[in-house]
């Protein structure tokens, strides 16, 4: 649907540059971050043409020019700046700030570019910037995208001629009582700042795309109550299946997928999920009205880091995914079951009790 839609994509693995294909999106808006790139993550960018890598780091940038260098390639490159801004978001998913592990201070950075220029298997294009996520504060962006474009005005006038500044994301959703900026005023912003200057930008939307596209649909298993301050819904889905409330204490919305009739008196409960962890929790302290076995809920605003954090932790499946266009209704990832996992699992020679048992090589270089 995105590819569809004309965007590109921002990745931080191989497989997500697979998945990029895969969805249709043109190699040369594929944009490649990300601190730990591994060197046959970079020949396949290399292979398939991307639009760019954000250079987290020195060595980073050498390893880039030495496997381009093999394959015969040009690699564009834009150096990842730490502007040193506190996005006043949770400090989880805060990425500016000078202690967090991403991008390169403005000194190291003019080194970097300098040294991407001399290197005659790489091509200088552009600085990156990314400050967090789910920010909802614009002086933050301000900020960070001021130093930036200064900083790209200073290494252009050093004579090295950038051509696109890719200026990140971030942009919050609203999962309870956040405010998100309204795009008008990014907008605005942005033409303020580019005035006069000419500049390919990019942004990276992310979960301002997403997140509120996705639901997740749970089962109740049971309603336990032991007192007024222990009082739990329990449903089918957990941690996970859901990791963000575990991760950043981060707050979903709950509500019931049948809508109950008006002035049908509320309770309080905690939503927990069944796996053995007292962080399996998706909600607390939420209103809601009687429920019991077998009743659905929804969980809003799943659609950024939903599925794609799903694990089979306690062998528990994954959920089906589906895609709902107006009165259109199709499965497009299904439930994925333990005997899916474990029909790939090996059990090692060694470990057979004679005359048989198990599948799969005797070896474990051949297993490998």
């Amino acid at each position: 649907i995105l590819a569809d839609a004309g965007l590109g994509a921002d990745v931080v693995s191989g497989g997500e540059i697979r998945r990029a294909l895969e969805a249709g999106i043109d190699p040369a808006a594929i944009v490649f971050a990300g601190v730990g790139k591994t060197d046959a993550e970079i020949r396949l960018a290399l292979e398939v043409g991307i639009g760019q890598f954000n250079v987290e780091s020195l060595g980073e940038l050498r390893r880039i020019h030495e496997l381009a260098a093999e394959a015969g390639r040009i690699a564009p490159v834009a150096v990842r700046i730490n502007p040193d801004v506190d996005a006043g978001t949770h400090d989880k998913i805060s990425t500016g700030r000078r202690h967090d592990k991403f991008g390169l201070s403005f000194e190291t950075a003019r080194y970097a570019l300098r040294l991407a220029e001399a290197l005659p298997h790489l091509e200088p294009v552009g600085v990156h910037v990314h400050i967090g996520s789910q920010i909802t504060r614009l002086s933050a962006f301000e900020t960070a995208w001021r130093r930036t474009l200064a900083f790209v005005d200073e290494v252009r006038e050093a004579g090295i001629d950038l051509v696109r500044v890719d200026l990140g994301g971030g942009f919050a959703v609203r999962y309870r009582d956040e405010e998100p900026i309204d795009p008008r005023e990014i907008a605005a912003l942005l033409a303020e700042l580019l005035a006069g200057r000419d500049l390919e930008v990019i942004l990276e939307p992310g979960r301002a795309l997403v997140a509120e596209a996705g639901v997740l649909v749970t089962r109740v298993v049971d309603r336990k109550e032991d007192g007024e301050d222990r009082r739990f819904v329990v449903v089918d889905a957990g941690m996970n299946v859901l990791l963000r409330p575990a991760l950043y204490g981060a707050f979903h919305a709950v509500l019931p997928v049948r809508e109950p009739p008006a002035g049908t008196p509320l309770s309080r409960f905690d939503v927990v999920g069944p796996i053995c962890e007292s962080a399996d929790i998706l909600g607390r302290d939420r209103e809601l009205p009687p429920v019991s076995h077998g009743d659905l809920l929804a969980v809003l605003t799943a659609g950024a880091y939903g599925a794609v954090m799903a694990s089979d932790y306690n062998a528990r499946p994954r959920p089906a995914e589906v895609l709902v266009d107006g009165g259109r209704v199709a499965l497009i990832t299904p439930r994925i079951e333990p005997e899916e996992r474990m029909r790939i699992e090996r059990v090692p020679a060694w470990l057979r009790p004679a005359g048989g048992g198990g599948e799969g090589p005797d070896e474990a270089g051949s297993a490998a």
